[in-house]
């Protein structure tokens, strides 16, 4: 049942050291104020799945040491480059990378939405992540002759984390064209939202709203923050490009990420 809780401490208590994370990219609902939170109580090895890439979000959990292992098709800071603490992390063998790609992402969430094991895919075949993917099985087409397709393992996140526009009182939760947000509180044991907007009324009466609603059957925890997702942009308000761009000056190098991650938490 879904419950709209008072602050952040309540939102995030499903989220425990160890706990498979599914969060979304920049351009979605990154729940920026509830990951700052996260890294107060100091919330470590995390299971982080990118639906199906991200960007800051995960460059700050990785710099901070919350990230265990890391299942992502890309994590890169946009037109402002390479994520740095990813870079790190990876190169110095720092984090588990489970590589994937976008396509993969999604079809192990769909399977997991569907309840199935698994869900077929065929752009991968001839690719070198098949080598790095014991997981990934490649079988003959059963309905078929010579003809190799592979299987994707669903992917069951225990936690969404994302932000969205608004909620009403009976848990449901509106992203609009946002499809990775619903297909990621589909496929999550418990989904855990922040909104810009607690709204009177049922979303999924209105016809004009209904299509872009998560029912509250799959949202476990709300909490109510405008400016959830700064210094990102959502929706008519920009993102803080200046705040972005020092963000990724500091970051180049583990002191100015410690620099820059002790005034983000203070």
């Amino acid at each position: 049942m879904t419950r709209l809780v008072p602050d952040l401490e309540a939102l995030l208590e499903p989220v425990t050291d160890g706990c498979s994370v599914a969060v979304p990219p920049d351009y979605s609902g990154v729940a920026l104020a509830a990951t700052r939170a996260l890294l107060k109580r100091g919330v470590r090895h995390l299971h982080l799945i990118a639906v199906p890439q991200a960007g800051l979000q995960a460059d700050v959990l990785i710099g901070a040491g919350a990230v265990g292992t890391l299942e992502a098709a890309g994590i890169n800071l946009g037109e402002l480059g390479l994520a740095p603490r990813f870079t790190a992390a990876v190169e110095a063998g720092a984090i588990t990378m489970r590589d994937a790609t976008c396509p993969a992402i999604h079809a192990g969430l769909q399977a997991a939405e569907k309840g199935i094991p698994f869900l077929p895919l065929r752009g991968i075949l001839g690719s070198d992540l098949l080598k790095v993917r014991p997981d990934w099985q490649v079988i003959d087409n059963p309905y078929g002759s010579n003809d190799p397709i592979v299987l994707i393992p669903a992917i069951r996140p225990q936690v969404a984390l994302f932000h969205a526009r608004m909620a009403d009182r009976e848990g449901n939760v509106w992203v609009g064209v946002r499809r990775e947000l619903m297909l990621m509180a589909h496929a999550a044991a418990q989904a855990c939202v922040t909104v810009e907007e607690i709204v009177e009324g049922n979303l999924l009466d209105d016809p004009a709203l209904a299509a872009g609603t998560i029912p509250a059957l799959y949202i476990s925890r709300i909490a109510h923050l405008p400016g959830g997702m700064r210094p990102l942009g959502f929706g008519e308000e920009a993102s803080d490009e200046a705040a972005l761009a020092a963000y990724a000056k500091a970051a180049r190098t583990e002191d100015g990420f410690q620099q820059w991650l002790k005034g983000w938490l203070a």
